[in-house]
């Protein structure tokens, strides 16, 4: 299949996925497939692109893969790059699905040589798993035990090479046995405005959405550096200019759909303002328990901590502390309040 071939396949899915309203399906036709086709992360790519032309050059199968970083910043996506680059095929899993030793082992049996095996939040899986996962990776050899107790005897199975592409949301979480077996572990980064501006106008040009310069900057603008919620904000918008413009995204359209859905001009949306409200409204600035302010939102415990937190930390709206949550003065400012000079927030800036 040619290059042109392979374009008009692509395009024809990510039109029927259209089609049939299919949003888990666009976004996968969305996505790169190739490293040419890839949109920021240089210095992961460049490396990347080094290892598997090596890989290609000896004609053997490419190290161990490991990607870690935020959710939405394309550790799925450089997984199937990885299979395409190396015309190998891919199998998909999660650690949360592989449980037992058996599951994986189950897994590895059917795998193929020179087979991409993506393992997504690979810090979820059980003990057991990951230290048959030792002897998988480096010996492309697993032992399957067969019976209990005293009569149980393992049995070696020999399992092609392959390579295993782990991605990570918590690095930390990973036991230094299993990390230290992977040959090639990058470290995903936020992408800069510019970037996610590239990518806006190339998904906009895929779905057939014309968007202006202008409009395509206040998606990406406000997609708090995520290409996935940069895809995302291109759907809804696109949908509000069908239905209430001409179709065309320009930077007025763009901006009345991103109120409609509550995206401000920095990206934070409902629950991280009625964060920020909470902390300043009803705690004078905090400092608060994390509990005490998922109950005051509404919203659970870890939707806080994992949702919201993670950006208002990083747009330095939210600082933690040993005794809670505090406001800073930027969060006052941007909420257009003026923060109290005995506020006890501000005195308890240094994190723990």
């Amino acid at each position: 299949m040619t290059d042109d071939d392979e374009v008009v396949t692509h395009h024809r899915a990510l039109v029927e996925a259209s089609a049939d309203g299919d949003e888990r399906a666009v976004e996968a036709a969305l996505r790169p497939r190739t490293l040419s086709e890839l949109v920021g992360q240089e210095r992961v790519r460049e490396q990347l692109d080094l290892m598997l032309s090596a890989a290609r050059a000896r004609r053997a199968t490419p190290d161990h893969v490991l990607l870690s970083g935020p959710p939405g910043l394309g550790k799925t996506t450089l997984a199937m790059i990885v299979a395409a680059e190396m015309s190998a095929s891919l199998r998909l899993t999660s650690g949360p699905a592989i449980q037992h030793a058996g599951d994986l082992a189950a897994i590895l049996s059917g795998i193929g040589e020179n087979e991409v095996l993506f393992v997504d939040e690979i810090h979820r899986m059980s003990r057991p798993a990951e230290e048959l996962l030792y002897m998988a990776m480096e010996d492309f050899r697993v032992d399957v035990v067969v019976g209990k107790g005293p009569g149980a005897t393992a049995i070696p199975l020999e399992i092609p090479p392959f390579t295993l592409v782990g991605a990570t949301t918590r690095a930390g979480l990973l036991p230094g046995p299993l990390r230290d077996r992977f040959g090639f572990t990058a470290q995903l980064e936020f992408y800069e405005t510019h970037e996610l501006h590239r990518i806006v106008d190339r998904s906009a040009a895929l779905l057939e959405v014309e968007a202006t310069p202008d409009g395509a900057h206040q998606i990406a603008s406000r997609s708090r550096g995520t290409p996935r919620i940069a895809n995302r904000l291109l759907r809804r918008v696109r949908d509000y200019a069908e239905v209430r413009a001409d179709g065309v995204v320009d930077e007025r359209v763009a901006r009345a759909a991103l109120a409609l859905y509550e995206v401000d001009e920095i990206g934070l949306d409902r629950l991280d303002r009625a964060v920020l409200r909470a902390l300043c409204h009803s705690f004078a600035g905090g400092p608060v328990g994390l509990s005490t302010l998922a109950v005051a939102v509404g919203e659970e415990r870890e939707t806080v901590e994992e949702v919201a937190e993670p950006f208002l930390v990083r747009q330095g709206f939210l600082a933690r502390t040993p005794r809670g949550r505090v406001a800073t003065a930027a969060a006052w400012r941007h909420l257009g309040l003026t923060a109290p000079a005995t506020s006890p927030g501000l005195e308890q800036l240094p994190l723990d």
